[in-house]
């Protein structure tokens, strides 16, 4: 995903390598799904609402269309909530700190700040003029909002683009606020979980056992 987002940008004038990139990363997100899915139908689901979001993505290189970007809006939002929200559970669920669980909860992050992309997309579509976006509104609607929503979830706040409406303003608001918490809560468990494991120390023989 990291790779994604560096190389998506410097790619935007050639439509053939952007378009792999674009499967690539599709492939990416479903296999996420699939790792964590405790029962098919999640996995389904999952697909359901993946394939719509980056069919429209890929339509967009070559007819620019609101109503395609709306769409794949709409289903970004409800892709990326869903998958958090079953990538979580998976980290939730674990009992131990290891280094899927920890890859896992970046994943959870990154998808939070994808799904509020998606959220301040769909807003700006819907109710155009809802932020304000320097340079002008050149190329897909969508194409800041990332850039936004990762410096909103940060707190970062660089100024550049800044939500007006009432609802983009309580949307900002919103993700600055659960992006604080999820850091506090997730950090939290985890070094509580990572404390309660019982610890090793030598025995006379050589080998270990629990404290």
């Amino acid at each position: 995903m990291l790779v994604y987002w560096g190389g998506a940008p410097l790619l935007k004038n050639f439509v053939g390598i952007r378009m792999v990139s674009d499967v690539f990363f599709s492939a990416t997100l479903i296999s996420a799904v699939y790792a964590v899915a405790q029962v098919r139908l999640q996995w389904i689901v999952a697909a359901c609402l993946a394939v719509p979001m980056m069919a429209s993505v890929w339509l967009l290189h070559f007819k620019p269309e609101p109503v395609l970007e709306l769409v794949g809006s709409i289903f970004g939002v409800f892709f990326f909530g869903y998958t958090a929200v079953l990538v979580l559970s998976a980290v939730l669920r674990a009992s131990d700190v290891s280094r899927e669980v920890i890859a896992a909860a970046v994943v959870v992050y990154l998808f939070l700040g994808l799904f509020w992309a998606g959220v301040y997309s769909t807003l700006e579509l819907l109710a155009p003029g809802s932020f304000t976006v320097p340079g002008g509104s050149a190329g897909p609607v969508s194409q800041p909002f990332t850039y936004f929503s990762f410096t909103t979830l940060t707190t970062l706040g660089y100024g550049d683009i800044a939500p007006v409406s009432v609802p983009a303003r309580s949307f900002a608001t919103l993700e600055a606020l659960l992006g604080q918490i999820y850091l506090a809560v997730l950090i939290a468990r985890l070094v509580g979980i990572h404390a309660s494991r019982p610890s090793r120390r030598p025995r006379p023989d050589g080998k270990d056992h629990h404290r």
